[in-house]
């Protein structure tokens, strides 16, 4: 029944300069339901849920709203019809409030004063609905990530939103986070809302998605309903999304392990990690698992120099270290994949080339004259060595897809000629095709001898990648398990806190 339906998208064309976007996009959206928006990196998932948002305008095609025929002009004519988007980075105020942000320039006024009062009753009716204890007088800034994201979800909500786009809306929860989320999606759907759900775990999709729609290069590929995990399998939309058959998930290891390359003992800052040791040899590929909160980054910007520790040592290559700020730790050969790219592994404004050779700019650098013509000989041979797309690194990173601006940091380091790489959350917000690129990439850096630490909330990435796992808690080593001889569930319990206290 057309009245079932919220949105209805039919033939729907974006072109940019020199790419189309969309071709002849249908795609419908029913009250209460969750449909699922897959497709690879670069499918044109980001420039349909633009057009639906009122970011872009469709160059042709129809949009019916509620089945009226609508071309949203602004974000404002899609929030005013019921349309809220939760992108990947979340748009709050850090310095305001919990309550101010969910009604930011909404705030109830008399004349020209705000009803602070009535702000702070309305968030907390709006936080109740949402089963959560947030605090609305609470600076945004100090909350976690999950709450946050409790936060966007709060505002959607007292817009009286009728579509909820969700876009790579667990890539920063973990595994009780996710449930969490996902408990209030089900709640959302019981009041008739319909939501949009972009995610590149494929996985989920069986948990909460009751349709899913492919696209691939701008394409529809299909739209059918989600029944049970053999109905579709996840094989068949892999198929779909990245146009043939991905047989492996995880490429083959071929890593010989070496001497020892980086060892940490004692390692403690207060309040943050407590009395850390490990050993990372030449070659292997050690993961750290946890769940949010464990300490796992903070551990490795530690290591890296970007913070300080109270007590304990480090030894690389066999000789005590002591960073005491990144550009002394690159020097000396490590590298660092940030889990948040935009922010801290990229200038997203400049060219590739220049994100490539910035970390080591010096090595291009003659009579004081940076060579452009070596910037870019060096920086397109990295470039084409890790596949990236398209090839061009006079273009502006900030306009590569997810995936492939994470080739760029990865050959930002390998530019360093790094000996050492940190890798936080690696595949986040990567489709599966780039995926496999990336873990055959660190295969093959291990398999030089290169050493790598691997963060991951992902423990199917963490078990298909590492040579070893580390499993943290609260800032504390709780177990050093042996990929080959552990499995999700055992990582999970030392994870929650059961077992043994120390490694």
């Amino acid at each position: 029944m057309e009245n079932d339906f919220l949105i209805q998208i039919n033939g729907v064309n974006k072109t940019f300069p020199g790419v189309k976007a969309l071709s002849d996009v249908d795609f419908t959206l029913k009250k209460g339901e969750v449909h699922s928006l897959l497709g690879e990196n670069g499918a044109g998932k980001s420039t349909l849920i633009k057009i639906i948002s009122g970011a872009y305008s469709k160059d042709s095609g129809d949009i019916k709203f509620s089945g009226k025929s609508v071309n949203f002009s602004s974000p404002r004519d899609s929030i005013e019809k019921g349309v809220a988007v939760i992108y990947q980075e979340l748009d709050l105020v850090p310095t305001l409030s919990v309550a101010n942000n969910i009604f930011l320039n909404r705030e109830p006024k008399k004349g020209f004063i705000f009803q602070n009062r009535a702000i702070i009753k309305n968030a907390r009716e709006i936080l109740k609905k949402l089963d959560t204890n947030i605090d609305p007088f609470k600076k945004v800034k100090t909350l976690s990530v999950a709450d946050q994201q409790m936060v966007t979800i709060a505002k959607a909500l007292s817009q009286n939103v009728k579509i909820l786009i969700m876009d790579e809306p667990t890539a920063v929860l973990g595994p009780e986070e996710t449930k969490k989320l996902f408990n209030i999606v089900k709640q959302l759907k019981k009041q008739g809302i319909g939501i949009i759900f972009i995610s590149h775990r494929l996985e989920e999709i069986y948990q909460i998605a009751d349709r899913v729609t492919v696209l691939r290069d701008g394409e529809k590929v299909i739209t059918t309903d989600v029944k049970n995990k053999n109905d579709p399998d996840i094989r068949q939309i892999i198929k779909w999304m990245v146009g043939r058959e991905l047989t492996k998930q995880f490429p083959p290891k071929k890593n010989e392990i070496g001497e020892t390359l980086l060892e940490v003992k004692n390692l403690t800052k207060k309040g943050v990690i407590e009395d850390v040791s490990f050993n990372l040899h030449k070659g292997e590929i050690l993961g750290i698992a946890g769940l949010i909160g464990a300490g796992r980054t903070e551990l490795a910007r530690i290591i890296f120099g970007a913070d300080a520790h109270d007590s304990g040592s480090i030894k690389f290559e066999n000789k005590e270290i002591n960073f005491r700020h990144p550009t002394k730790a690159i020097r000396s050969g490590f590298g660092f994949i940030t889990e948040d790219r935009k922010n801290t592994g990229l200038f997203l404004i400049l060219p590739v080339k220049n994100n490539i050779t910035i970390a080591n700019i010096e090595s291009i650098i003659h009579s004081g004259i940076i060579s452009l013509k070596q910037e870019k000989k060096k920086s397109l041979d990295l470039s084409e060595s890790l596949n990236l797309k398209p090839l061009n690194v006079d273009i502006t990173t900030r306009s590569l897809s997810g995936g492939n601006q994470q080739k760029v940091v990865v050959a930002k380091w390998l530019f360093t000629q790094a000996k050492l790489l940190i890798f936080d959350e690696p595949t986040r917000g990567i489709d599966v095709g780039t995926k496999y690129e990336i873990y055959k990439l660190m295969h093959e850096l291990s398999s030089k001898g290169i050493g790598i630490i691997m963060i991951s909330s992902e423990l199917p990435e963490i078990l298909g990648i590492s040579d070893r796992v580390m499993v943290m808690r609260k800032g504390k080593i709780m177990k050093k398990l042996t990929t080959k001889n552990t499995d999700q569930e055992e990582i999970l319990y030392y994870a929650a806190g059961g077992g043994e206290k120390s490694a």
